[in-house]
């Protein structure tokens, strides 16, 4: 404020009607781009050169529009040229010529109403600065680009600080747009290989956005800082990457911990690359579910020390749980003995009936290769029993706050653990529901069955039918006995217990479902159903235990 303005020489100072301040303003860049209205030096305010000519006409300056501590912003023109220059010499050889009664270079009407600044103009005479059009513009092109903005009204604005706040932090928000489409993209397989280039184009598109907004903004006469929205855009582009990287990483770490108890590491694999095919939270879908269960494991850990049983059991349970995981399945649990699994969560798999009954034929001809070995470690007989069924399901991260496994409850898992019980009725080793076969025949399975019976398990109301799934060649070596064996269940379904006996007989040696159900027969000989019983006959075979 007490710096002292730049006045003119004595001789032209004492006979000016008003004094202007010609001092120039420069940014950092010692580019000008703004000039202060008024000057105060010991208490006097003094004009600009571009507004005193205003005052000096008696107009008066509304002190509202030119008002700024740091100085108003300049709308420049293209160029000086466009004010019509005109040349001293010209203006002295007209002067003197209307003196002598000479017909003058410019007519005095040429200057009426106008105002008229007198500046140096060529490069060569030191008066240049440089502004936002030109690096060497003439010093009084400054004062006559504000006098011009005045009339028109034209000066540029600032953004308030309150909106550039909120427009900066809009910015930085937006810039988060192109890594939330890279994460989107990028768990869609289809279009992961293009999430890059997506992603890039986003990003693109809101610098040109904001470029476009800033030009359109400066047309109109406002001001925003362009430099602080790409500064804000690319800190706020960084900082999502780097949240986005350490959330990756987080989330990888916990689908890791959360499923590498019960999935294969390729199928974590593909839940890390999509995880929103991961829900956490319980949903109810369509499972196909495994039990298995060692026939006489209590027997088995009886007779073997703590050190043996464990290592026969681990031994006996990786081989299961490789085929299970490798086939798609989720181990839900190990309870001593038994397996627990299901396919069709946490990742979808269009023919998980298929899977899972794939699984247990494999299951049973891994155990059959192992079996002398396991036998002779554990002292008698090893087999296992599986039971299979298909249908909805809640499955999802159940238990506590501190600890949880991934599960799943309700009645067709149920129903699948009383199949694997079911088996001992029938003394078969495998055994699914009827819309486990069916579910897997309609993706092309190219296993065979033979359907065992109609069974009521403890827990269902209505009967379901069973089957006792196998491949081809094993289908073929018992084609002959399974013939017989279908003719005889009919039969047996029938009521018809002498035609069914007679068949059942034939192949009871051979086949052991056949010999339970010639026990069967032989039973109702000696206990007679009554004549209400017969009336209903549907030839279920009804549970008694789990």
């Amino acid at each position: 404020k007490n710096k002292p303005p730049l006045l003119p020489i004595p001789s032209i100072r004492q006979s000016a009607a008003l004094l202007g301040d010609v001092t120039g303003t420069s940014d950092e860049d010692k580019v000008a781009r703004r000039v202060k209205s008024f000057t105060t030096y010991n208490g006097e305010k003094i004009p600009s050169l571009g507004l005193a000519p205003l005052l000096a006409a008696g107009i008066a300056v509304e002190t509202d529009r030119v008002e700024n501590p740091k100085g108003q912003l300049l709308r420049f023109q293209e160029n000086l040229e466009r004010y019509v220059p005109y040349s001293a010499s010209d203006i002295l050889q007209s002067y003197y010529a209307i003196q002598k009664g000479d017909a003058p270079l410019l007519e005095v009407e040429q200057f009426a109403e106008s105002f008229i600044f007198f500046g140096f103009f060529a490069p060569g005479l030191f008066d240049i600065t440089a502004t936002p059009i030109s690096t060497a513009y003439p010093g009084v092109g400054v004062h006559v680009t504000q006098l011009d903005n005045y009339l028109q009204n034209s000066f540029i604005k600032e953004i308030p600080f309150i909106l550039l706040a909120l427009a900066l932090l809009l910015s930085s928000f937006a810039s988060i747009l192109p890594i939330g489409i890279h994460e989107k993209l990028a768990s869609n397989a289809r279009y992961a290989k293009l999430s890059g280039i997506l992603t890039s184009l986003s990003f693109i598109f809101l610098i040109a956005s904001y470029s476009l907004v800033y030009f359109f903004l400066f047309y109109k006469g406002v001001y925003v800082p362009l430099a602080s929205f790409f500064v804000s855009l690319f800190l706020g582009f960084a900082i999502s990457v780097i949240i986005s990287y350490t959330q990756e990483g987080k989330q990888r770490r916990y689908i890791k911990n959360a499923f590498k108890q019960y999935l294969s590491p390729i199928v974590i694999e593909q839940l890390i690359a999509n995880p929103d095919k991961l829900k956490l939270g319980g949903e109810r879908r369509n499972l196909s579910i495994f039990f298995s269960d060692v026939q006489g494991f209590t027997s088995i850990s009886e007779k073997l020390n703590p050190s043996d049983l464990t290592s026969l059991l681990n031994d006996y349970l990786s081989e299961m749980t490789d085929i299970i995981l490798a086939s798609g399945g989720t181990i839900d649990k190990y309870e001593g003995d038994a397996i627990i699994a299901f396919w069709n969560a946490p990742l979808d798999l269009e023919n998980h009936a298929q899977a899972a009954l794939e699984a247990a034929v494999k299951c049973q001809s891994k155990l059959d290769a192992m079996r002398p070995e396991l036998e002779k470690r554990a002292g008698q007989v090893f087999l296992m029993r599986i039971g299979i069924n298909t249908g909805d399901a809640v499955v999802g991260n159940m238990g506590s706050h501190s600890r949880f496994d991934y599960s799943m409850l309700g009645d067709s898992v149920n129903l699948a653990a009383r199949l694997e019980g079911f088996n001992k009725q029938f003394d078969s080793y495998t055994m699914c529901s009827e819309a486990t076969k069916n579910a897997a025949q309609r993706h092309g399975c190219r296993l065979r069955f033979r359907e065992l019976g109609k069974a009521a398990v403890v827990g269902k109301s209505q009967a379901v039918r069973v089957f006792e799934p196998m491949t081809e060649v094993a289908y073929e070596n018992k084609k002959q006995s399974i013939d017989i064996f279908e003719k005889a269940l009919k039969a047996f379904y029938d009521g018809d217990f002498l035609a069914a006996k007679e068949l059942f007989t034939s192949i009871a040696a051979t086949d052991p479902p056949a010999k339970k159900y010639l026990e069967k027969i032989i039973f109702y000989e000696n206990n007679p159903l009554s004549e209400e019983e017969k009336k209903n006959w549907e030839g279920i075979w009804v549970a008694t235990t789990k």
